[in-house]
């Protein structure tokens, strides 16, 4: 399957890419990472799954590692107090990053590469960024892995063991293979789900305006979330389908990966 991986510049700021080859007449597939992911941890044991996603459905792909992660510029001073500099963000994370990132940076990104109207296919605070961005703008499918749509205990529990273990348990020398500035792409994301005014984290309100065809997919096993996140967005979105793995954590394409790939492939052939 034909790779091009680039730096593209979107508002100033060098974003890491991967394009999949795929038919022309099919959308293409947005891969949107999670929390602490980037371009090169969607491949685990040798094996890309944006690729097998691609192969099993027969359209393009587009991975990309947001700013701060993999290879795509960092940001300054992460640990300082939010602020700009050069029209360039700076310090901490605010709550609504995913908002920004949904509505601002993917809509820039998707225009400058000339992709109209895609699926998107994001997992954990990609799933999240995936459904603030069909809330507002057109897609042809969002499927939606381990989503948050509002801030739950037992991710913040999770979260906090996650600063521990890279603060002293080696999850820092792990990260560093996937990451230019692993510190970056650690404390960007761990700070501001810890942060008191991350608590109020809602966009419950925002998935009733998803009207696109919308999968969601979560394990039974997951440790950063209930059941209660695809609770919510059947209420806010009826039209929603849903798979709930067994034996299954946080990452379903890692713990089921044939069976959530099997499921996706399925769900893009209903919509032609």
């Amino acid at each position: 399957m034909n790779l091009t991986t680039e730096l593209v510049e979107i508002k100033g700021v060098r974003l890491e890419t991967q394009r999949i080859a795929g038919r022309a007449d099919l959308a293409p597939i947005v891969f949107l990472h999670e929390g602490l992911g980037s371009v090169a941890l969607w491949t685990q044991r040798g094996i890309s799954w944006p690729q097998a996603v691609c192969a099993a459905t027969g359209g393009a792909g587009l991975v990309y590692s947001r700013r701060g992660y993999g290879q795509s510029d960092p940001v300054r001073d992460v640990r300082g107090e939010p602020g700009e500099s050069g029209n360039q963000r700076t310090g901490r994370l605010l709550p609504d990053y995913m908002h920004r990132e949904a509505w601002d940076v993917l809509p820039a990104l998707l225009e400058t590469l000339q992709i109209s109207k895609p699926v998107l296919l994001g997992h954990s605070d990609g799933a999240t960024i995936a459904l603030l961005h069909a809330s507002r703008h057109p897609v042809a499918a969002c499927i939606a892995m381990a989503p948050h749509v509002l801030v739950e205990d037992i991710a913040v529990q999770a979260i906090a063991e996650a600063r521990t273990a890279f603060e002293s348990g080696g999850l820092r020398e792990r990260l560093a293979r996937y990451h230019a500035d692993v510190d970056v792409a650690f404390w960007q994301w761990n700070d501001v789900w810890l942060s008191q005014s991350f608590r109020s984290f809602d966009i419950r309100e925002d998935c009733r305006r998803i009207t696109a065809p919308l999968l969601l997919i979560q394990g039974l096993d997951d440790e950063y979330g209930t059941m209660r996140q695809l609770d919510e967005i059947a209420l806010a979105a009826p039209h929603a389908q849903q798979l709930r793995l067994a034996a299954c954590g946080h990452s379903p394409q890692r713990d089921q990966a044939e069976k959530t790939t099997q499921a996706i492939a399925s769900f893009l052939k209903t919509l032609g």
